[in-house]
């Protein structure tokens, strides 16, 4: 089942990299009282992913605290090292928090998964948006399949 506004967010560990090394973080705790702007790429270093949807996050991440966002977060199903080598590579440092979502427990668990096999990638995690509250699904944003409209930082900016 899909997740949909009104919904929590489910329990599941996501990795991140801190100054030690490799972490498991888990989503309650990461959710729990704050607002965060969330998103899902399908892919770490991919065409759009790179060249839009990340940057656009980090471009417009103090827009996005002044609406009272108090963090936001790039998930996708890629390892901590990939996330956190993507995340540098686009200036994400202390503007975006890479979540990597390794195994695609998270988007299993929120039912928006997509099938990339046909280009080598195995099951990910489909592009969307989401502002999350206190651990609760308060916008979501999910993009047909080759779409980059809904799940964009402009977008959620309005929605705010």
């Amino acid at each position: 089942m899909t997740i949909a506004k009104g919904d929590r967010v489910p329990s599941v560990n996501f990795t991140i990299m801190t100054g030690d090394g490799p972490q498991q973080l888990s989503s309650d705790e990461f959710f729990a009282g704050r607002t965060v702007a969330l998103f899902s790429v399908p892919g770490a270093f991919t065409p759009t992913c790179s060249a839009r949807h990340l940057p656009g996050f980090v471009e417009k991440a103090e827009e996005l605290k002044q609406k009272g966002v108090d963090e936001i977060a790039c998930t996708a199903v890629n390892d901590v090292f990939v996330m956190d080598a993507w995340g540098k590579a686009a200036g994400a440092g202390g503007k975006v928090t890479m979540l990597a979502d390794g195994n695609g427990d998270f988007a299993r668990a929120v039912g928006l998964t997509m099938d990339g096999s046909k280009f080598g990638l195995g099951t990910r995690g489909q592009r969307f948006s989401m502002i999350v509250k206190d651990g609760v699904v308060t916008e979501l944003n999910v993009e047909e399949p080759g779409d980059f409209k809904l799940s964009s930082a402009g977008h959620l900016l309005g929605q705010l």
